[in-house]
């Protein structure tokens, strides 16, 4: 496998209120996060909404500046690019080969820009094509993601939900993207529908060689399109493993509340009973001292409540777990062989 991005140390820490005597508060969003994404996968980051896998997205396209560490992309064998140092003018070029899909297509897309023009402007914006081929190259998007050429002179307003996901993830598409980031990229469309952007997003990552990363805090989804799952709680990675081992057996207290609260229609296939989880999802300003899910995990201990466990593979596999009984504890997954839910 080869490193198409990898991410070193990377915190992002926000300071809220103060004035000119009075010190500003700091949420820490994101801590010491580390990551690296292979070329041809699709990494699915996972957690509850304030987890911070929205903020680590917008920081690997440089949408918002770090606070620590650093972002590099791996364009070709030999060579490395720190994202994290260039300015807006240098990192330019780069910003064609990654691209993002946002959540609320109706919110990223201008409602006063024709369907034509919306997926036309990455193209203007890096003076890639003009004129005829410009519209060849529009059209032929739009045909892949199954927006007809006729309506290109539509306005966002005159698709349904489903269709404008499509458009925004032509307009991804549209630079011919090594990496895209795909925010909760399914998470406000129905079922049906889901399943139809799945599906295409699989079929694209197939034809174009593409390589994901998919932000969600539904597992069903996950299950269905990642290759490997990194757990976030609190703005720490809590857990990475690759799908299949995360379902069959998470190694992070977190991890098994998450797979225990995704629905299945047979409760006869679940392992175990669910179990209330206890507490609530800590304020950042106030993060605990030790294991930062030691407030609501059902397994804590002392030693969780002082010390801080790293983040440290599992008797020597490719799973990972930020926890002092990772090897110890018998937690379950959610099914007793995974299956893919949109399948």
């Amino acid at each position: 496998m080869t490193t198409l991005l990898s991410v070193e140390h990377l915190s992002k820490v926000f300071t809220l209120g103060g004035g000119l005597f009075k010190p500003g508060r700091e949420l820490v969003a994101l801590n010491d996060i580390s990551l690296t994404v292979e070329a041809g996968e699709t990494l699915a980051i996972v957690g509850e909404s304030g987890c911070g896998k929205t903020t680590l997205g917008r920081c690997i396209i440089k949408a918002q500046p770090v606070s620590e560490g650093k972002v590099f992309y791996h364009p070709k064998d030999g060579q490395k690019v720190e994202l994290t140092e260039l300015d807006k003018r240098a990192i330019k070029p780069w910003r064609r080969d990654i691209r993002m899909i946002f959540q609320d297509p109706m919110s990223s897309l201008n409602p006063n820009m024709r369907v034509f023009d919306l997926v036309a402007e990455p193209l203007r914006v890096h003076r890639i094509c003009k004129g005829r081929e410009l519209e060849d190259r529009v059209i032929s998007t739009l045909g892949k993601v199954g927006i007809p050429a006729d309506a290109i002179g539509r306005y966002p307003h005159a698709f349904s939900g489903g269709q404008r996901q499509r458009i925004g993830i032509a307009r991804a598409l549209v630079l011919d993207p090594k990496l895209v980031i795909a925010d909760e990229a399914v998470s406000a469309l129905d079922v049906s529908i889901q399943a139809q952007v799945l599906n295409l997003l699989d079929d694209l990552k197939r034809e174009f060689g593409l390589t994901y990363i998919f932000i969600s805090h539904d597992l069903g989804v996950v299950n269905y399109i990642a290759d490997r799952v990194m757990v976030m709680y609190l703005g720490h990675v809590v857990e990475t493993a690759p799908t299949e081992q995360l379902f069959e057996r998470p190694r992070h207290p977190y991890s098994e509340m998450l797979l225990e609260a995704l629905p299945i229609a047979d409760p006869t296939r679940r392992k175990g009973q669910n179990k209330e989880l206890r507490g609530e999802i800590p304020y950042l300003g106030n993060r605990p001292i030790g294991c930062p899910f030691h407030t609501r995990c059902r397994y804590a201990q002392d030693k969780c409540r002082a010390e801080k466990p790293a983040l440290r593979p599992i008797n020597g596999t490719a799973q990972m777990a930020a926890c002092h009984f990772a090897e110890t504890l018998e937690l379950k997954g959610a099914y007793e062989a995974p299956q893919k839910v949109f399948a």
